[in-house]
């Protein structure tokens, strides 16, 4: 019983369960959970209780993302972050466990959505179209995310029996994106409708759909498909705010022009608001107090010099991305002193007033407008479109206040998009991605440490152990 309970915490595939606003969906091999699948409103809220595992999960999502990458950092706090920083990470290390039974306990409970929704009558579960294009936009945003992390992953699209999870291998990626990401992110382009109002604002959209699997194309290279489905997106009424500043003005609707997913959270709900702001502050007195922020503060994810160097002076995205003082009431520039006891550097992004330690109302943007505007710059450029990528590249830089370019190569098009996504989109878990699908993360982060097989983290130790068996379940080269 104890070796069976294990299999069923680090795989997570027979147990699921939400959060405290929605169902308690209990083992599947009990007959409680055909009684709660019934109504409409029993699926709207098995499927609620996936995103909420996602909210848990994109609290760590900068470690992966930034962290790992040259653009930030670990400055003092060492530990997990330092590892991550500095390539030295334990296979065995907390964060590694914790991301693969997040996203297997998500995978887990969309797909018992899935199988009970099947058989569902459609005159009883009104929104039952939408209900499966959630579930299947949220699997393929856990085994995108997987792959992109751990590489080969086993595929879990079914219930499975304890003697079956012992069997289950790991799948080579390419597979994964073929019969598990890509089918599910066309089926959910179908499914889910454009909009939604009032309460349900904030679930994923036909434009997140086809968003993400732009750039699981983008990934797979598949430029053609990608410029395809980046264009569709472009025509479904997204743009740009004319105002950078507001996307980290958050006395303002986080759903504007721009946004088209995020991982939410809510300020004074009880353990519904994210982390960021205590996570990212620098431990200087004065300036929590200037800030207002209720709760210890944590000194991580540190800009880099050479983030900073990459600004020219009247960008306006500058001193919010990265900074190294701030403003007091008074008007005056206070500097971070470079000390033992705190960072120098901090991104204001998330920084605000918070009444409540780790209550933040900052969400994490998965996919914003700016982010598909530079893919499909990309796109193009990569398909021999280089004068019809330009524009594109320039509404960013235009909006930023710095000077647009004119005539560029194919060569230097690439350079100058790689460099524009990185200021406009630094701190939002893309960097270490885009040097990873580019081919650029070794040539790049091998003077901070890496090694040519670090493309992907090592699977947690725990897991190899527990399936124990090395031929359809061995670690990533380099990590024994």
């Amino acid at each position: 019983m104890k070796k069976a309970l294990l299999l069923v915490a680090v795989f997570s595939l027979l147990i699921t369960s939400c959060t405290k606003q929605f169902i308690e969906i209990l083992p599947v091999d009990t007959i409680t959970v055909d009684g709660l699948f019934k109504t409409d409103k029993d699926y709207q809220d098995a499927v609620v209780g996936i995103y909420g595992i996602y909210q848990d999960q994109y609290q760590n999502m900068y470690f992966f993302g930034d962290i790992r990458a040259d653009d930030a950092w670990d400055e003092l706090v060492k530990g997990t972050a330092g590892a991550v920083d500095n390539f030295t990470l334990a296979n065995d290390d907390g964060l590694l466990i914790t991301t693969w039974r997040n996203y297997f306990k998500a995978i887990t409970r969309a797909n018992t959505l899935l199988e009970k929704i099947n058989i569902a009558d459609a005159a009883v579960v009104t929104n039952k179209n939408r209900h499966i294009g959630e579930a299947r936009f949220l699997r393929a945003l856990a085994y995108f995310d997987l792959v992109r992390i751990f590489g080969d992953v086993p595929v879990v699209t079914k219930s499975l029996s304890i003697d079956e999870s012992y069997k289950t291998p790991r799948e080579k990626v390419d597979r994964i994106y073929d019969e598990v990401i890509i089918k599910d992110l066309l089926d959910a382009e179908s499914k889910l409708p454009e909009k939604y109002t009032g309460t349900n604002v904030g679930r994923a959209t036909k434009g997140a759909a086809r968003a993400l699997l732009a750039k699981v194309y983008m990934t797979r290279k598949d430029f053609v498909k990608a410029e395809a489905k980046l264009q569709e997106v472009t025509t479904m009424g997204y743009a740009l705010l004319p105002n950078w500043t507001d996307l980290w003005d958050y006395t303002k609707n986080e759903h504007h022009s721009e946004y088209i997913y995020d991982i939410e959270y809510e300020q004074g709900l009880g353990g519904e608001g994210s982390v960021y702001t205590n996570r990212f502050t620098p431990k200087v007195t004065s300036m929590i107090a200037f800030y207002g922020i209720a709760g210890s503060v944590d000194d991580q994810n540190t800009p880099h010099q050479v983030l900073f160097d990459l600004f020219q002076a009247k960008d306006k995205r500058k001193d919010i991305t990265a900074s190294k003082g701030y403003t007091d009431a008074t008007g005056k520039y206070i500097p971070l002193l470079v000390s033992s006891n705190n960072m120098s550097a901090y991104t204001r992004k998330y920084i605000m007033r918070i009444t409540a330690a780790n209550d933040s109302p900052a969400n994490w943007k998965v996919i914003r407008y700016a982010d598909v505007l530079l893919l499909l710059a990309e796109a193009l450029n990569e398909n021999g479109k280089t004068g019809s990528a330009l524009p594109l590249l320039n509404q960013i830089r235009t909006r930023a206040g710095v000077d647009p370019y004119s005539t560029l190569t194919q060569a230097e098009m690439r350079e100058k998009i790689a460099l524009e996504r990185r200021m406009e989109l630094a701190f939002e878990g893309h960097r270490w991605f885009d040097l990873v699908r580019t081919g650029q993360a070794f040539p790049v982060m091998q003077k901070y440490g890496m090694k040519a097989h670090m493309v992907v983290f090592p699977v947690p130790f725990a897991q190899i152990q527990l399936i124990n068996d090395r031929v359809i379940f061995s670690q990533n080269p380099g990590y024994d």
